[in-house]
């Protein structure tokens, strides 16, 4: 049999969470609880929003699907995350009500940076961040929408960071390194995440997720995953592996382009109902005790 191999970091990142089984604990277990703390404040559940960029109106709605997608995040009381746009799109965004934390991308207008990081202060934003997954593209730095991208050094980010009152959110952590720099900085949390396999073979976020965990220890950095969480196992799976919380991504979209804000509700609605069931079934009432002592690997 010819062996095929495979670099598609999305089908490499369903396998390996795939692998991970979970260990039943029914006696004396309860209902569980499935509201979470994070960074000051209180969430109907450890099920974010995925900070999408560059959708349109859907099926002749009056809203784009960003608009739509933060409408529903603030009915359902989570986190919302928004990625590349314009300021007055973000404008149309914090309009919704929904605590939102704006991820801006890496331009090589720095200019461009700051700006829209002041904007989202000024606006009232829950945080700001940058996306540097978004940095590199396949001929060097990334063009993305005719923008193009720059390196970030540790002094760049550094400095983004001391110039807000908001906590500051890395995206795209993939390394106990590039964690590290990031809670040597002061960066408030990070999203450990391969932006959808932008890089052949790229590790799953979870592979590397308790190895993160355990190098910040002890230090104030939260940590989000997300790529390929779609269901409330999966995202029970981040926070046994040490997650705080877990971003939905292009699972949401069907959902979303079909119903609009009633179809995100009801599908976010369905992923923390399954994370209730499977916080039962293993035995954790809350959040906060979900560890990884519940889960069995196949290899």
């Amino acid at each position: 049999m010819k062996y095929t191999r495979i670099s598609d970091a999305n089908t490499i990142n369903e396998k390996y969470m795939d692998n991970i089984l979970f260990e039943e604990r029914l006696i004396d277990s309860v209902s569980a609880d499935i509201s979470t703390g994070f960074l000051g404040e209180w969430f109907s559940m450890p099920v974010f929003m995925p900070a999408f960029s560059h959708l349109g109106n859907f099926g002749g709605r009056e809203m784009t699907g960003l608009e739509e997608y933060s409408a529903a995040a603030k009915e359902l009381g989570i986190l919302n995350f928004v990625g590349m746009m314009e300021n007055d799109m973000f404008e149309k965004i914090m309009q919704t009500g929904a605590r939102t934390v704006r991820i801006v991308k890496p331009y090589a207008d720095n200019g461009k940076v700051r700006d829209q990081m002041q904007f989202a202060e000024f606006l009232g934003a829950f945080g700001i961040g940058m996306d540097i997954d978004h940095i590199f593209g396949s001929k060097g730095y990334d063009v993305c929408m005719g923008e193009e991208m720059a390196a970030q050094t540790s002094e760049m980010l550094c400095s983004y960071v001391e110039s807000t009152k908001l906590p500051f959110f890395v995206k795209g952590v993939l390394s106990v390194t590039d964690a590290v720099k990031c809670a040597d900085i002061g960066v408030k949390a990070i999203i450990v995440s391969h932006h959808h396999g932008r890089l052949p073979y790229a590790a799953p976020p979870m592979m590397v997720l308790s190895e993160i965990k355990k190098a910040l220890d002890g230090r104030d950095v939260r940590i989000i995953v997300d790529c390929g969480i779609s269901s409330g196992a999966d995202v029970y799976k981040a926070l046994a592996l040490g997650a705080d919380a877990a971003a939905v991504g292009r699972a949401m979209l069907p959902f979303l382009e079909k119903d609009g804000v009633k179809g995100v509700k009801d599908y976010i609605t369905s992923v923390g109902d399954e994370l209730r069931y499977v916080m039962s079934f293993t035995g954790f009432s809350t959040v906060d005790r979900i560890d990884d002592s519940r889960l069995r690997f196949l290899h």
